[in-house]
């Protein structure tokens, strides 16, 4: 053997003598204890969806949708750059699509079964009349609906022909067996009735607002919702968190869910409530109590729209009046063709404004929710904008007058401080005059409920020159910012509608703040006035007054001037 040959066996012989000994697989097992308290929602090859979760899966379901009609439009016929793919790129292509097919079948098998809105109506429960659509708590016999014997329940006289189905759902809830009677002489309840005339029914009120209507288990109301430009009418229920049932139509055009299908929506409702049985198996939800609409929801109808008188961010502005009390009002409109999120934001100014009682804030009349377009309807300050009122009585308005002003937005701002309300766009053209001159806050779209707010979703739309230098900066938010925002409001009276920083841009005016320039006073302003202004403008936020202080110091500087 060469030396060569020698050098190779040695070097082999050392290897093995350091080679280390394979250790045995790990045996592992799945401890099934850990999934013994969920009812056997775990499942092997299917999403288990819950009201913790399902938010995410609806966005998951959002942002996947347009991926797979990317990749079917890609390998459609139609598509004439398809001959030009590699192989390669095809196959990756088909991969693609057929797991993004599985993925959103997965989804939407998972959110229908869990009773969600987005799911289209019909794709989960069979829509031919043929079909069994009993669940186990029931049996349909000669058109009589009985209980099985496993789910008894006491007994309850059947209900009177004349009661109308409005009083039935009025009334406190007793759980009632079904009478054996059929059911189309059970729910002859009398004169037809509109969906929108019943009190349970709230129209296109948002999710947010639903949800902090039903509060106790079985607490339930109805109402609409659209997807892909189609109307759908809705169940919600609190029960063991929120759920949300889509009324499902036949093809005879009857409404169910999962048992039996009625002519109108009223009687199904009324159905589920007397019969004690869930909306569907999986979810278990039962119906209690009807929850009515809240004495601010009016119906589209009570309000006549008259002229138009502005246009806000999410459509115009008309004078109108109540029908009920000819009462004149305001009315701010929504676009029907606005996002659904956006909707939630016109809405949210309701919400918030519903709850507040000051001379200085701008009253809520109502919300109109009952159907498109939705609106707003406030009570209607005669004499318009606070901007436009100064700048076309420029040459009349006195000093006093403007430290008026000045003194009703502080008491207005110090009443939202106490309600920990960040309003977040005070200024002129934010403000309304009413009668005697005297100012209100109004235009609460941009406002929020909380001691500090972050912004999360970008600066878009932020009013530069009116915004204090830590939200620009770093996104907060706090009263102290609404202070800061009081001082260009004041300067802006004392200039008499006049433009904060007058030729500065946008992004110059921040430069210029961040390294310590400020507005000088308008001409004729009170030098007590101009220090609180600039008491205001403190770079520091803790550095500020409160609106306290602020009306405080104002207040007493108004009734000594003559």
């Amino acid at each position: 053997m060469t030396p060569y040959g020698r050098n190779v066996h040695s070097r082999s012989k050392w290897l093995n003598g350091y080679r280390s000994v394979p250790a045995d697989m790990a045996d592992l097992s799945f401890d099934n204890s850990l999934v013994e308290d969920t009812s056997g929602k775990l499942l092997a090859n299917t999403l288990t969806v819950d009201n913790l979760t399902v938010e995410w899966v609806r966005a998951k379901l959002a942002e996947m949708e347009p991926r797979l009609r990317d990749c079917q439009e890609k390998l459609s016929n139609k598509n004439t750059h398809l001959q030009e793919l590699s192989e390669v790129e095809l196959a990756e292509l088909k991969c693609e699509e057929k797991k993004l097919s599985r993925q959103l079948d997965v989804i939407k098998k998972a959110l229908t079964e869990l009773g969600c809105e987005e799911i289209p109506p019909g794709c989960d429960l069979p829509m031919d009349a043929s079909a069994d659509p009993t669940p186990e708590s029931q049996v349909v016999e000669n058109s009589v609906i009985t209980r099985k014997p496993s789910l008894p329940s006491p007994p309850a006289p059947p209900l009177q022909p004349t009661s109308s189905l409005v009083d039935i759902l009025r009334k406190p809830f007793r759980r009632k067996s079904v009478p054996s009677s059929p059911i189309s002489a059970r729910h002859n309840v009398g004169p037809a009735r509109s969906l929108v005339d019943e009190e349970w029914f709230h129209g296109v009120l948002p999710r947010e607002e639903v949800v902090r209507l039903l509060t106790r288990e079985g607490d339930f109301l109805v109402r609409e919702t659209t997807r892909n430009d189609e109307n759908q009418t809705v169940l919600s229920v609190c029960w063991g968190g929120h759920k949300h049932f889509i009324v499902q139509t036949t093809t005879e055009g009857q409404y169910r869910f999962e048992g039996p299908a009625f002519g109108t929506i009223q009687e199904l409702i009324m159905y589920q409530y007397q019969s004690g049985l869930p909306v569907t198996g999986r979810s278990g939800a039962v119906l209690r109590q009807p929850i009515a609409r809240e004495r601010w929801e009016l119906n589209n109808d009570d309000v006549i729209l008259q002229d138009k008188i502005g246009r806000g961010n999410f459509g115009d502005v008309y004078k109108g009046r109540l029908r009920a009390t000819d009462q004149e009002v305001a009315v701010k409109t929504c676009r029907i063709t606005v996002a659904e999120e956006h909707k939630r934001k016109f809405l949210q100014e309701g919400r918030i404004l519903k709850q507040y009682d000051h001379p200085n804030i701008v009253k809520l009349i109502g919300i109109c929710v009952q159907k498109q377009p939705i609106m707003i309807v406030m009570e209607l300050v005669v004499g318009g904008s606070l901007l436009t009122y100064l700048r076309n009585n420029s040459t009349v308005v006195t000093t006093k007058q403007l430290l008026t002003m000045c003194r009703d937005a502080a008491a207005g701002m110090r009443y939202l401080e106490s309600k920990n309300c960040i309003h977040r766009d005070l200024a002129a053209r934010n403000c309304l005059v009413g009668e005697n001159n005297i100012v209100k806050i109004s235009d609460f779209g941009m406002s929020r409920e909380e001691e500090e707010y972050i912004v999360s979703d970008g600066m878009k739309q932020i009013p530069i020159k009116w915004t204090a230098p830590e939200a620009l900066n770093f996104g907060k938010y706090t009263s102290l910012c609404d202070v800061w925002s009081y001082g260009v409001l004041c300067w802006e009276i004392f200039a008499k509608g006049g433009t904060p920083y007058p030729g500065l841009s946008n992004s110059k005016a921040r430069e210029k703040i961040d390294s310590g320039y400020r507005m000088p006073a308008p001409e004729g302003t009170p030098e007590e006035m101009y220090r609180v202004m600039l008491h205001c403008w403190e770079y520091q936020p803790e550095n500020r007054p409160h609106f306290d202080q602020i009306y405080c110091i104002v207040e007493n500087l108004n009734s000594s001037y003559r």
